[in-house]
């Protein structure tokens, strides 16, 4: 079955990635999300006031959400499991001498940190698992999050045309993945910025909270 041929109807990857894939993305050049800055939605939550006390970035990458959430003030940590990445982020943030937390960690075993965070960002990592997976890492949140804590997810949308890239989610989908032990507030139409042509993707921006 080719990545277009999903049940589903929709484009995209239809299994997960292998997390050595991501380590080979950063080890050969610059992914095409890796674009070397915060995402602009994310860094309009953080300019709203809408990252609050302890921090954790999700598939961090090289860090940029991370250091943002530093350079005001926060405790924050980022998790990835490419080894290669997270070297980056430390660099990134004695170079600019913030206070950040790095960890090579699989983000499909969240408890395993045995830590709770009031703030959790994905930028790009929800969209990469099959269903399966999905779940893993919505358990791992729930272990991770206390009540009343915020998931603000940004992750490709299905108004995205073609089948490059990776899967496409449906809000119906983000809805299900939090059926039960959150409240989805809103799901609203963004775009994810990439390095390569056409420059930005359609996303959605969900801000989820633990109940």
């Amino acid at each position: 079955m080719t990545e277009a041929e999903r049940p589903d109807g929709l484009s995209g990857r239809r299994r997960s990635r292998d997390p050595g894939d991501f380590d080979v993305a950063y080890s050969t050049g610059t992914p095409p999300w890796d674009i070397g800055r915060p995402q602009p939605a994310f860094r309009a939550q953080a300019d709203d006031g809408r990252l609050v006390g302890r921090v954790l970035d999700v598939g961090c990458g090289t860090g940029e959400h991370v250091l943002m959430a530093a350079e005001l003030g926060l405790e924050a940590t980022g998790v990835d499991t490419s080894a290669t990445a997270i070297g980056i982020a430390r660099r990134k943030a004695e170079e600019r001498a913030l206070h950040a937390r790095f960890l090579v960690q699989d983000a499909l075993d969240l408890g395993a940190l045995g830590e709770a965070f009031d703030t959790v960002l994905d930028c790009g990592l929800f969209h990469v698992f099959d269903d399966a997976d999905r779940a893993r890492l919505v358990e791992g949140l729930r272990a991770s999050m206390p009540v009343g804590a915020w998931y603000h997810l940004l992750c490709f949308s299905d108004a995205e045309p073609g089948d490059w890239g990776p899967r496409r989610i449906r809000q119906e989908e983000i809805r299900r993945a939090f059926a039960e032990g959150w409240r989805v507030e809103t799901i609203e139409p963004t775009s994810l910025e990439i390095t390569i042509d056409p420059g930005q993707a359609h996303a959605w921006l969900a801000a989820i909270v633990r109940v």
